[in-house]
């Protein structure tokens, strides 16, 4: 685990090429086909070194819940070990290695027709108006889900209108647990300057390496949205509103730049929380070293 520019990449493909390795992909951004620079998908040749899962998995009009990843997750951790491998888990998005670790209350699957409805209905009155709907059937939810977060607002309105019970009766159900143990590694660098400084640079470089073009391909499909999960994704957000021309160039640099580190501030918060975590600088030389110890218990 780690923020986000912290190399979790370069050391789960370090590790792989010790132990004979499968990569599963902790990451709400990945799993979306044709957004490679934005999200700084692993590269053809990287992939060759060991089989990766949960990359490249949907379109980026379809979502991908919590659930669905702990579902996914827990089916390739079993066929890996069945292979003989070593599952490593690598990525960014907290809130699936939480379900994963912690456990996850049972939720009705996602229904794309009733999210296109809530989508279609949020653009002609509002999130706010959608906020209002998510008070009257499930307070205890719209209480701590702000009125401009339409990811989290339209599970919630989702799952009452796909099931007719409220997000909170789901997440007051038994929690489902992976059945796996697991070595949890956060890898980071102990100045937050730099983490700032690797974020700059390497969002000025997917700039350079044509991540306006992509977003731009994206933009003129006709099918997406700003308010979909992936378009949503930082730096997506931020161009796709260059090219509605809300963002100037430069507005949209700067912003992008701020939005990744405030992604890296939320990550490295839920991790200074976290339990039975081992800690891993970046820049240190003895990090494969460490995991390989705690691992070979």
């Amino acid at each position: 685990m780690g923020p986000t520019a912290s190399g979790k990449t370069d050391l789960a493909l370090t590790l792989a090429k010790q132990l004979p390795s499968e990569i599963i992909s902790v990451d709400s951004a990945l799993v979306y086909k044709n957004m490679d620079i934005g999200t700084a998908k692993p590269t053809v040749e990287e992939r060759r070194i060991c089989p990766h899962h949960l990359i490249d998995i949907l379109d980026p009009s379809e979502s991908y819940s919590v659930t669905q990843f702990c579902n996914d997750a827990n089916q390739l951790i079993n066929q890996i070990h069945q292979r003989g491998n070593l599952p490593i888990l690598v990525g960014g998005t907290m809130m699936y290695f939480n379900a994963l670790i912690n456990g996850i209350s049972p939720l009705p699957k996602s229904n794309e027709e009733i999210r296109q409805a809530i989508c279609v209905e949020a653009r002609a009155s509002g999130w706010s108006a959608m906020h209002q709907q998510l008070q009257q059937v499930d307070p205890v939810s719209a209480a701590r889900i702000h009125p401009n977060d339409p990811q989290r607002l339209t599970r919630a309105l989702e799952v009452y209108r796909s099931s007719g019970k409220s997000l909170t009766y789901w997440q007051q159900q038994e929690v489902i647990k992976t059945p796996f143990e697991i070595a949890q590694f956060a890898i980071a660098p102990q100045d937050r300057a730099v983490l700032h400084e690797r974020i700059e640079r390497r969002f000025k470089n997917m700039l350079e390496v044509g991540f306006v073009e992509e977003v731009r391909n994206l933009y003129h499909r006709g099918d997406l949205h700003i308010d979909l999960p992936a378009i949503r994704s930082v730096g997506y957000r931020q161009v796709w509103q260059y090219l509605d021309q809300t963002l100037s160039y430069k507005e949209m640099q700067e912003r992008g730049v701020i939005a990744t580190r405030q992604l890296a501030k939320r990550q490295l918060t839920w991790l200074r929380g976290w339990k039975a975590l081992d800690w891993l600088d970046t820049f240190a030389n003895n990090n494969l070293a460490k995991i390989l110890a705690k691992i070979d218990r």
